[in-house]
């Protein structure tokens, strides 16, 4: 979980794709478990991305039963539980991390279509990395997304929504994430990967979430009851499974 002020603390002290504080970005391995059991004998043709909130172990995703939801359903999906946590963010290096050690070695796994799927903070990271590469990722699933600090979105709900606030804003500097992330949303490119956002009722992050569930179509975004925890993700994301935007069936 993320309280926006602190994810704000983290992303300005580093950014996602901003200037670093510290001089040495980590070396560490961004820690990566794996669950290729989509296929039986041979790889699935889709990879899923699973990224945690801030301060949220790996082991969490586990025990409230995300990777078990994909199971149950018999997806042909493989599954990374990548532990973008809030050192990469600290240091500037997070975006990196998640190209070298998860998505970059997927592609040379031969994975071709891969989902990122971010909770709280994991969203945003979900964002930032789609916002650099869009043409390496299908789509996006974020729930109770972080989508900023407080200023920017009273700012965006001012001007009248993300889509008149983007038509007057002034271009965003390069590390200057949250702006260039709401840009992006608010006009996106063609060929830009589909997202679905889904959100607790009473979140305390739902100012943002309700400016983006503004310009999605009404089906890509569903809400829960509850707030900024389990209960509601839970929820939200068995929906989302059901979508049946994960094939069922394996490669021939």
């Amino acid at each position: 979980m993320v309280s926006r002020r602190s994810a704000a603390g983290a992303l300005a002290a580093a950014g996602l794709g901003g200037c670093a504080v510290l001089a040495s970005p980590s070396r560490i391995r961004m820690d990566v478990q794996y669950d290729d059991n989509g296929c039986v004998k041979t790889q699935a043709s889709v990879l899923l991305v699973l990224l945690p909130g801030a301060n949220m172990a790996l082991a969490e995703l586990q025990r409230e039963g995300f990777v078990a939801a994909v199971r149950r359903r018999g997806l042909a999906v493989d599954v990374r539980l990548a532990d973008a946590n809030l050192g990469y963010a600290r240091d500037g290096s997070m975006l990196r991390h998640l190209e070298d050690d998860v998505i970059g070695p997927a592609r040379d796994q031969g994975y071709r279509r891969i989902w990122l799927a971010g909770i709280s903070l994991g969203g945003f990271v979900a964002l930032g990395y789609t916002l650099h590469h869009p043409d390496q990722i299908e789509g996006l699933c974020l729930i109770a997304p972080y989508l900023g600090k407080e200023t920017l979105l009273r700012e965006i709900e001012a001007a009248g929504g993300p889509a008149a606030w983007a038509r007057q804003a002034a271009p965003a500097q390069p590390d200057d994430i949250e702006r260039r992330v709401w840009q992006w949303l608010a006009a996106p490119p063609a060929g830009a990967p589909p997202l679905w956002l889904g959100y607790g009722s009473d979140d305390r992050l739902a100012e943002g979430h309700r400016l983006l569930a503004g310009i999605l179509p009404p089906d890509r975004v569903a809400s829960a009851p509850g707030g900024h925890d389990w209960p509601p993700w839970r929820a939200l994301w068995s929906q989302w499974l059901d979508r049946g935007l994960l094939p069922a069936a394996c490669p021939a």
